[in-house]
């Protein structure tokens, strides 16, 4: 088996839309740590699991400096659900997601 990882930093805004009292549900930004984990049994016809400058291009330039209620419409911009929409949008290979919102704050999806 193969596996990569890929780490970057987006800076981005989001508001959450709770069933309770919160400041999350103002509009609100964070400085996000995502961490990529991504797998393969075999290679790919140049010799990856995926390349990083398509993870850079499929997540990070289309989350960094960006609105995510608008990139996410429909879904709840909490970090477990940016966690699940990143794993989503990379396709089977990539079976873990990590998402930091803040420091000690940290949301990891792993597809089952």
């Amino acid at each position: 088996m193969f596996y990569i990882q890929k780490t970057f930093e987006i800076s981005a805004a989001h508001q959450l839309f709770l069933d309770y009292e919160s400041k999350c549900n103002r509009l609100h930004g964070h400085n996000y740590t995502i961490v990529i984990f991504c797998k393969s049994a075999t290679l790919d016809k140049n010799g990856m699991v995926l390349d990083f400058s398509q993870i850079k291009h499929k997540i990070q330039d289309r989350l960094d400096h960006q609105f995510l209620n608008e990139v996410m419409p429909g879904i709840s911009t909490t970090a477990e659900n940016i966690a699940q929409w990143i794993c989503n949008e990379l396709g089977d290979v990539c079976y873990r997601v990590s998402v930091q919102e803040s420091e000690g704050n940290i949301a990891i999806y792993e597809r089952g």
